[in-house]
Parts: C-alpha cells; structure tokens; sequence
C-alpha cells in the first residue's frame, strides 16, 4: 500500500476496532473490502433513488445495509440465510424493536433482490410487530400543554399539529400556499408514502395563522426559523417536549403523541374512521382503526366487579 496512513483513518472513522496490526496484507484485505462495501452501497443508493424512495428511507436502509456488511464481511454477494438470521438475532437481543429489525431485513432483501437481482430467496418471516396502544392525550391535556407555552409560533405549531393531525415532517415542510384560510384547510404535498392529502384545522387559530403569513411570500415555510428557512424536526420535537414538561404531564408521549390524540377525539365525536382514514392519509384502514381500540366507550363504561 502506498498510503498505509489513511486506510488507517478509514478504518478508525469507520469505528472498526483493530488490536495490533501484524503486516500490511490485513490492511490491504481491510481496504478490498471497504471499496466493496462503498461499491454496493452507492449501487443501493441509487437504486432507491430510481425507485423515488424518500431521503430518510434512504439513510435508514444504508445504515442497515452498512452494519450488516460489517458483520458478514466475507462474501457479500452471498446470500447465507444462518449469517442473516445471527444478524437479526443479534439485534433482538440488543432489545431492537420489531419495527426496526423488519427495517434491517426489508433493506438486506432490497439488496440482494434490486441491487444484485439474485434470483434465490430470503425465506425469513417478518418480526411479529408488538401490539401497543398508542399514548394519547386527552382534550384536558391537550388544552394545558398548549396552555404552557409562551412563544406564539411555537403555541401554534402545537395547535396546528394536534389540530389538523400532523407528523413532524409535514409541520416543518408546511408551507404558506398549502394553507386554505377560507376552507380552513392544509393540502400537503409529496407526505408519507409520497402521498397528497387534504387535512382540516381549527377555526380557533385562523386569526393567528393570518396574522402569522401576512406579507410573506407564498412560497415561504410556514414555520421558519430565525436565520430563515424551515426548523429542523428536532427542533419542533423540542418543542412539544418543553411544553409537556411545562404542563406537568407525566405520560410517555412524543410530538406524534398529537395526532394519536387528533385521530382519537375525532372518533370519540363520532367521526366516520373511514374520515379518519383519509384525513391521516393511512393507506390501509387497519393503521386506523388501532385508535378505535384507545377510544372504545363501552370498554370504558364497563364498572370493575370489586
């Protein structure tokens, strides 16, 4: 090698731990394997990007496919059923979520299938996704961690997003042309799944939203920050987390927490779920219907025999 230096940068960056390097040979088998490793990556890369898969999906499956590179080592273009099993394994007994060991199968199958187009099979079933419920916030709750807040932008991010049954994403990608005042209406554009929906918000913040676009360009966010352009999702995260903290709420809940809550109140009024469906923008009903299990009210009229 001519430069032994930086493959051993490659290899602390990459947060490989080697002990004491005897010859140059394993330096040089080191580097065959990262260029490989590099090479397939940009290969799914770009497939996905083909695919017009969204920039976070992208970064997940890449972050997937890069620790379970490290972990084969050998053989890449190899499907070795054992090996990809341990990976999982592995992973499960780190207390991975179901959710997030689907997430490294789904992108090891992506590679081999889209990338390398190998004909063989992964016969490996999906984790079984846990059952829970998910944490809402009732109207009292909702009322009083909006009530903490100061900062009149931020109060009307969280109203706005517990509102009109918002994900983070969608909130910080707003944008002042999506907003119908008139029709008190959010059409969002290229959302989850690269979907448009129409969803509603409350007459209660037109004012406040009013007063917020006035003069601004319609191709400003909605919600920009100080040094202009959009907030981050951490950021509006923040947010809500501050607020809850403020409001003495001791629940498990995140920003996603409010639109559980959005979806939640609305089948409590009495809400058709299949307008519920739509105003989430779930593609298939069985997502929504989960809130239908939170907002039973004959479960919760039953008294308890003791």
């Amino acid at each position: 090698m001519h430069n032994i230096d930086l493959l051993l940068h490659i290899i602390r960056t990459q947060g490989i731990i080697i002990g004491r390097i005897v010859n140059n040979h394993l330096l040089i088998l080191f580097y065959q394997f990262y260029k490989i490793m590099q090479e397939y990556l940009e290969k799914t890369k770009q497939e996905l990007r083909l695919r017009n898969y969204s920039f976070k999906t992208i970064k997940a499956y890449l972050g997937c496919l890069k620790e379970y590179f490290n972990f084969q080592k050998i053989n890449l273009e190899k499907i070795d059923e054992e090996k990809i099993k341990e990976f999982l394994l592995n992973k499960q007994s780190k207390n991975y979520s179901s959710q997030t060991i689907n997430l490294y199968l789904n992108a090891i199958k992506f590679f081999y299938r889209e990338v390398l187009k190998t004909p063989q099979k992964i016969n490996l079933k999906f984790a079984k996704r846990s059952n829970k419920l998910p944490v809402v916030l009732s109207r009292q709750e909702i009322q009083e961690v909006i009530s903490s807040i100061k900062n009149l932008k931020h109060k009307l991010i969280i109203s706005l997003a517990y509102g009109a049954g918002l994900r983070v994403s969608e909130v910080v990608n707003l944008k002042i042309k999506d907003i119908n005042l008139d029709e008190l209406t959010i059409h969002l554009k290229n959302a989850k799944g690269k979907k448009d929906r129409i969803t509603i918000f409350s007459e209660k913040i037109k004012n406040d939203l009013q007063n917020l676009i006035a003069g601004k360009n319609l191709n400003d966010y909605l919600f920009e920050s100080e040094r202009g352009g959009k907030l981050t999702e951490r950021t509006v995260q923040k947010v809500f987390e501050n607020a809850l903290r403020g409001a003495g709420i001791k629940k498990d809940a995140t920003f996603h927490s409010l639109r559980h809550s959005f979806a939640t109140h609305l089948l409590e009024n009495g809400v058709d779920v299949r307008y519920v469906q739509e105003l989430l923008g779930h593609a298939n009903i069985r997502t929504t219907q989960v809130y239908t299990k939170v907002t039973n009210p004959k479960l919760k009229n039953i008294k308890s025999p003791l």
